[in-house]
């Protein structure tokens, strides 16, 4: 188990299936910890013993793809716990299913700026106060599409293929000053949304939320500090 005492935590996403793990986990940890999501009954919902807390800030209604929203928030949280050192980004998701002559630009941009944008925002707006405080944890999720489209997902492999890029440029930017900046590339996430959709599908061969926040705690810790401009695979044993 990791010590995250005296650490301060922020991660959107937080009322999905991983954003609400690693939540937890990094909160079993010690970390103080604020979650963002856009839906602010949801993380009431699926936290409400972090309502009150002294160490949990839930922060609902933000939409991580608006930098004036994005920056309030940061700010916010700046002014809760007077710094930020880990950056989780898991806001995220999928859409394809055609080819790129069938696939309408809304479909584009809603994965561009879910995918791409939202991590790009996020961290922007969080840099700075680490580059104040002398150093950070920024962790992004990717996905196996990143390495290599495929037929009918163009626009998702792009917008993940985007986060790869940033995670490295920021990598390159900010490693000597203290940040280290990496991604992991999830396989399919057992998700009850997952399942609906892959009915038929062999689930002991995806990936688990509790795996995955594993590893970004790794990440986000002491002995991950010579680890810059990673992209981790965790495809479970698809």
């Amino acid at each position: 188990m990791y010590d995250f005492s005296g650490q301060v935590a922020l991660v959107t996403g937080g009322g999905g299936n991983l954003g609400k793990t690693v939540l937890e986990q990094l909160y079993a940890a010690g970390a103080k910890v604020a979650a963002v999501d856009q839906k602010a009954a949801k993380l009431g919902e699926l936290f409400p013993g972090w309502i009150d807390a002294p160490d949990a800030y839930l922060i609902g209604g933000i939409d991580v793809t608006d930098g004036m929203s994005v920056e309030q928030m940061v700010q916010a949280v700046l002014q809760r716990f007077g710094k930020i050192d880990i950056l989780v980004n898991t806001v995220g998701g999928y859409r394809a299913g055609t080819p790129v002559h069938e696939t309408s630009l809304e479909t584009w941009d809603f994965m561009m700026n879910l995918n791409a944008r939202s991590a790009f925002t996020v961290s922007r707006a969080v840099l700075p106060a680490m580059l104040q405080q002398g150093g950070g944890k920024i962790v992004n999720i990717a996905a196996s599409s990143a390495q290599k489209g495929s037929a009918n997902s163009a626009a998702y492999a792009a917008s993940k293929s985007a986060v790869a890029r940033l995670t490295e440029s920021m990598s390159d930017e900010y490693k000597r000053q203290g940040i280290n900046v990496n991604a992991i590339l999830p396989g399919t996430i057992d998700t009850p949304q997952n399942r609906q959709t892959m009915p038929q599908a062999d689930y002991s061969l995806w990936v688990t939320p509790e795996e995955l926040a594993r590893v970004i705690l790794f990440l986000v810790s002491a002995d991950a500090s010579p680890i810059h401009g990673a992209l981790v695979p965790v495809f479970g044993k698809k």
